[in-house]
């Protein structure tokens, strides 16, 4: 053999060791998330993603043998992603909807929301009453924008704005960008309990729950479900609440109560 032969075989020898070892490390299982909903899906203080859907998730990928890896996507770009298979499966309290079940998948959900209002201190809003004519925050897609959007006239809003997850829009409110910031309760409560320059004043009933979003019909998604099914029987889930939000979870909810799979009708 050449030497030139030799080195051919040398570099090929080391591309194809790359890839084997690209392809090693490589996740069974790729998941979009917003990162920076917080309290669902973030980045803490040394860069690691964390947060109750990320703990969800890690525990339903273990418990099937599965390494996991966390794709940061828009919200509004995780439909599209799912759905052309870019990604495995989706979280970022993502609410199940006849109109979603027409595209995609759920697992069962394990978390009851409604949206609220959040607003700074200093503005003397007191709810939703007090938001005519005055700017809206909204993520772009979101079960909030939507609401919004369809109670503009009732509540005579002004301008929606959208934003890419909650920490735009909040940078927005305080600057006085924008007059009140609608988005789900949850993480707004977690957001603003020791920052006493904002304020939720109102919950906006929506009868919401959160689930793990699929490609529709992959066999993936009752994989999951039975899971979460264990994880409920197991308390994992209430555990998990207890943890994020500093409460019990009532029983009467999503995270504790097994429930069916969502079908569209």
């Amino acid at each position: 053999m050449t030497r030139t032969n030799t080195l051919k075989t040398t570099l090929l020898a080391g591309v194809l060791a790359i890839f084997g070892t690209a392809s090693a490390l490589a996740a069974d299982l790729t998941v979009g998330a917003n990162i920076g909903n917080v309290p669902w899906e973030f980045e803490d203080a040394s860069g690691k993603v964390t947060g109750f859907e990320v703990d969800l998730v890690n525990e339903i990928a273990k418990r099937l043998g599965k390494t996991v890896e966390f794709v940061n996507t828009p919200f509004n770009g995780l439909f599209p992603a799912v759905q052309s298979g870019r990604i495995n499966m989706a979280v970022s309290s993502i609410t199940i909807t006849e109109k979603r079940l027409a595209s995609v998948s759920f697992a069962q959900p394990y978390y009851d929301s409604d949206q609220s209002l959040t607003v700074t201190a200093a503005s003397g809003i007191t709810g939703l009453k007090d938001m005519g004519e005055k700017v809206v925050g909204v993520d772009t897609g979101s079960t909030g924008d939507m609401w919004a959007d369809a109670h503009k006239v009732e509540y005579k809003l002004g301008e929606i704005r959208r934003f890419e997850g909650l920490q735009p829009a909040m940078l927005d409110l305080v600057a006085g960008r924008v007059d009140g910031y609608i988005s789900d309760i949850p993480a707004l409560l977690y957001y603003v309990k020791d920052k006493p320059e904002l304020k939720v004043v109102e919950r906006i009933p929506t009868g919401e729950k959160y689930s793990i979003m699929f490609n529709k019909g992959d066999p993936l998604a009752a994989e999951v479900n039975d899971v979460i099914t264990k994880l409920k029987g197991e308390g994992f889930i209430a555990k998990l609440h207890e943890t994020w939000f500093g409460a019990k979870a009532e029983d009467t909810t999503s995270t504790v109560a097994v429930m069916d799979m969502p079908k569209a009708k």
